[in-house]
């Protein structure tokens, strides 16, 4: 029988690396530079990656006593560049690989949404992704004249609205709507164009949008909920899932619990492809990888972890005993974040402040060997239902992905498990993906899947 191949995307942010990953002495301190972007998608594009997705927050963190001190001091979760401008600078210096950022539908509208990933999917050939999310911080809220953030199963119900709307408005013009007949003078078929008139309890929009429909039918959708009302999300909305998982059993109930959601939906569960975060630390040897290893932990300073795990969790973990345990508590933040660093905390027994230390270099998914090595461990996720692929995260840039493209794809290839060359032009085409027919909406809204029987 033969193994199965999988799906490898880049996980980069438009700014720093992490807390930590900025001061690796290889990295590149030149991120706000077009090269540092370009550069970096055409090393990822030749190593026949599926996609570079870009992760987004719209604020400079406070999670850490309520001051913005710590992320400025130590680049934990800050600055954030617009991911649009940056895709489309990769754009332009690539042509196969996909380009995916995170746009939050708690502070945007579905127009401007649908309108910016619809030029960006149709400039780029179709290669666009939007990460789905609601936001995870007060601090994001702050921003935009609130307090704090919505509960979770209000920021999931407009969510929910959001996506509908945002399908809807894709859906707006056909396929075939422009004929650009010039010696008629007729551009376009004005019946094949039709409003939206949508009207929820969160968002409203008349339509139809101001972009024709794109190249992909609908850009690839990801998304990472790990909550129930995530999962559920997930399982109706999401061509990719971004996850994180500290065990293998953690990522095989996950991975188990989605696609029997997806399937429950009428969705082909080989349609929803779930990437793990796999930070890879890759040497000569075992001995090699471990070595540098703990020379990227020894660059963590411990504030500056507790600072990074406040921020993703969205807690302030300065009204706890630093020496004491994490407690049990209902967050904010990233929940899936939040039930690893539980799980691991109990393991090893750790305080928050011995938390911090760790989780300052924390990247998920580690993966620490030589090549065969972190291609034994991929293996070991794909064959026991853990994974569709993974979700490579550098350590630092660019050095990190380099030494995974250089070493462990080639390894991957030689074992039939990763693509020689890419097979399909669009996004979707590279991930094995169907191209949504107009009003695929209908089958994945939560509105009107009640409607069924």
């Amino acid at each position: 029988m033969p193994h199965k191949p999988f799906h490898l995307a880049a996980f980069m942010n438009a700014g720093p690396m992490g807390t930590v990953g900025w001061r690796h002495p290889d990295a590149r301190d030149d991120f706000l530079s077009a090269a540092y972007y370009t550069q970096t998608a055409q090393l990822l594009e030749a190593a026949l990656f599926d996609l570079v997705f870009v992760p987004d927050s719209l604020a400079v963190p406070r999670s850490l006593g309520g001051r913005f001190d710590p992320a400025v001091r130590y680049g934990s979760g800050s600055p954030r560049l617009d991911p649009i401008p940056v895709l489309s600078l990769m754009a332009g210096a690539t042509s196969r690989i996909g380009l995916a950022a995170t746009t939050s539908t708690g502070y945007n509208e579905p127009y401007n949404v649908a309108r910016t990933y619809a030029t960006l999917d149709h400039v780029t050939g179709g290669r666009a992704g939007w990460n789905v999310v609601t936001s995870f911080q007060d601090a994001e809220a702050q921003n935009f004249g609130h307090e704090a953030l919505p509960p979770r199963e209000q920021r999931y119900a407009r969510a929910e609205e959001f996506l509908e709307a945002t399908a809807r408005l894709w859906d707006s013009w056909s396929d075939d709507a422009i004929v650009q007949d010039k010696p008629t003078g007729q551009f376009g078929r004005p019946e094949a164009v039709r409003a939206v008139d949508f009207r929820g309890e969160y968002v409203r929009t008349q339509g139809p949008l101001g972009v024709p429909r794109p190249p992909q039918g609908y850009p690839v959708i990801v998304q990472a909920g790990a909550s129930p009302s995530g999962r559920d999300v997930a399982a109706r909305w999401a061509d990719v899932i971004f996850c994180s998982h500290e065990s293998i059993e953690s990522a095989i109930e996950f991975y188990s619990d989605i696609k029997a959601l997806a399937q429950k939906y009428g969705r082909d569960p080989d349609h929803v492809k779930i990437l793990p975060a796999a930070a890879v630390v890759v040497g000569d040897s075992v001995e090699d990888a471990q070595a540098k290893h703990r020379a990227f932990e020894d660059l963590v300073e411990p504030e500056a972890g507790l600072s990074r795990l406040a921020y993703h969790i969205n807690v302030d973990l300065t009204r706890f005993d630093l020496d004491g345990p994490l407690p049990e508590m209902e967050v904010a933040g990233v929940m899936g974040h939040y039930r690893e660093v539980l799980e691991h905390a109990r393991a090893k027994n750790l305080t928050i402040r011995q938390l911090g230390q760790w989780y300052g270099a924390r990247t998920e998914g580690y993966l620490v060997g030589s090549a065969s090595d972190i291609a034994d461990g991929m293996e070991e996720w794909i064959d026991r239902g853990a994974a569709d692929g993974f979700m490579v995260v550098a350590t630092h840039v660019p050095t990190a992905f380099e030494d995974f493209a250089r070493k462990v794809v080639p390894e991957l290839q030689r074992r039939g498990r990763f693509r020689t060359e890419y097979t399909g032009n669009t996004l979707r085409e590279n991930l094995g993906l169907p191209r949504p027919a107009r009003d695929e909406w209908r089958n994945r809204a939560a509105s009107t899947l009640k409607e069924k029987p």
